[in-house]
């Protein structure tokens, strides 16, 4: 089994930064694509971006592109999400998923990924 935990969540204003992690333990070897995705009040989770392991390609939704950076510490087991120029938007609750496989037809869905975190909430005030 794979354990993942998010922190770094917090409050932060228009403009400002956040950096979430993403702690994997357990059977991590083999583990091939770590997503984040989110999911604010009312709407369905969403993804942001995702960091494929074999080769360090990372991929991100169109709305973070160019603010969002995803990234990873092998020696730590631990992948990151760094989030700059927040925006309202963006306020949601933030998970971490990973997978076994990659696939360009599910990287962007939730049923590309078999484990999931608990979540770390983010809220931008404007």
């Amino acid at each position: 089994q794979v354990q993942l935990v998010e922190s770094g969540g917090g409050l932060v204003q228009a403009g400002g930064s956040l950096r979430l992690s993403c702690a994997a333990s357990g059977r991590t070897f083999g583990l091939n694509t770590y997503g984040w995705f989110r999911q604010a009040p009312g709407k369905e989770r969403e993804f942001v971006a995702a960091l494929r392991e074999i080769g360090g390609f990372t991929y991100y939704a169109d709305s973070v592109k160019g603010r969002f950076t995803v990234s990873g510490d092998n020696a730590k087991n631990t992948r990151y999400l760094q989030m700059d120029n927040l925006e309202p938007g963006d306020t949601a609750r933030y998970y971490c998923a990973a997978d076994d496989s990659f696939s360009y037809r599910t990287y962007t869905s939730t049923d590309g990924y078999d484990y999931w975190g608990q979540g770390t909430q983010v809220t931008v005030s404007s």
